[in-house]
């Protein structure tokens, strides 16, 4: 019998090597705080809703987009999981989320804030993180912002990288995303870091919480203001100029009792809300799991809405984020 011989063509070792080696594993450098709004990966375009000016901006992702969305929303499977009758017990699910119903567009209303404008409070619920706890070591935190009715709103998660997180603390400069029942991230709260090294009263010390809304667009500040014995903090528009002012209490945070931060006119004279952090008892003193209500009129206008929302993630941080216990090995007799 004749040699068969080959006819697929040669290629070249060094090609063949290229094929074979994998990229590099190892991490580049950790991402530095920027003021301005990181687009996420690109999406498809989405026409904008109907009376709202524009378009949308890099960022706002479209429904069926699977990688935008909350992990505890991706019900799909590659592989369908098969259990042996008998075997071994089936999985207890849990229960379903249920979201609250998507309201129409309404005209003159930033995208994905058509929810908040029909509600006259809304509850956050920080997630409880055991790993916290045992190891000390801190992780991002996430809440679930639900209605009276327990129907979910938002699903806010924190996006800060481990090095940040454990070396500054509760100091921490962050990123919070905001995503709605599709999966979408309409708002982003972005924290720099300020230096507490300075004196008290000077304004590089002080606290600044920026919201965007939709990601890129900036409709105002939280900015904290120096006072000896409570929490002051004002609520500006994206130019920002004062519009409202907040006032929390004076004696310590946290200890007993809910705590009562009042949303005040601009004049300081009527009280137009409210954000409580409610005590939840044992609960509330060992772990940072907060849980708060915020109160403010139905037809406030939906921007002012979303800075009140935003300024109880800054005080969220600021007095009730307490730190994991840092273990030593050092033993005292």
């Amino acid at each position: 019998m004749s040699d068969i011989v080959s006819t697929a063509p040669k290629q070249p070792a060094d090609e063949t090597e290229n094929q074979i080696k994998s990229p590099d594993p190892r991490p580049g450098a950790p991402p530095e705080y920027s003021s301005s709004f990181v687009p996420g990966p690109p999406g498809p375009a989405i026409p904008p809703p109907a009376g709202y000016p524009g378009g949308l901006p890099m960022g706002y992702y479209g429904p069926h987009q699977p990688s935008t969305f909350p992990l505890y929303m991706q019900t799909g499977s590659i592989h369908p999981i098969q259990y042996q009758p008998g075997k071994y017990p089936a999985p207890q699910l849990s229960a379903p989320v249920v979201w609250m119903p998507v309201p129409t567009p309404i005209p003159h209303c930033p995208p994905g804030l058509e929810c908040l404008a029909q509600l006259d409070n809304i509850h956050v619920l920080q997630h409880f993180e055991p790993l916290e706890m045992i190891t000390g070591f801190e992780t991002n935190n996430r809440y679930d912002i639900k209605n009276n009715t327990g129907q979910m709103v938002y699903f806010v998660t924190e996006d800060t990288d481990d090095y940040t997180r454990n070396a500054y603390r509760t100091l921490r400069p962050f990123v919070l995303r905001v995503m709605d029942c599709m999966g979408r991230e309409v708002m982003t709260m972005q924290r720099p870091f300020r230096c507490t090294c300075c004196c008290f009263c000077c304004p590089s010390a002080r606290q600044e919480l920026e919201v965007q809304c939709p990601p890129g667009v900036t409709i105002g500040f939280v900015a904290e203001h120096w006072n000896l014995c409570r929490a002051v903090y004002s609520l500006q528009n994206e130019k920002k100029e004062d519009m409202m002012g907040v006032l929390g209490p004076c004696s310590t945070y946290g200890c007993g009792s809910d705590s009562v931060f009042e949303i005040l006119s601009l004049d300081g004279v009527s009280i137009i809300g409210s954000i409580t952090r409610k005590w939840n008892g044992v609960l509330s003193a060992m772990s940072d799991a907060d849980h708060f209500e915020i109160h403010f009129p139905l037809d406030l206008d939906v921007t002012m809405k979303a800075m009140i929302f935003g300024a109880c993630f800054l005080i969220d941080f600021m007095y009730f984020e307490s730190s994991p216990p840092q273990h030593s090995n050092v033993h005292h007799d």
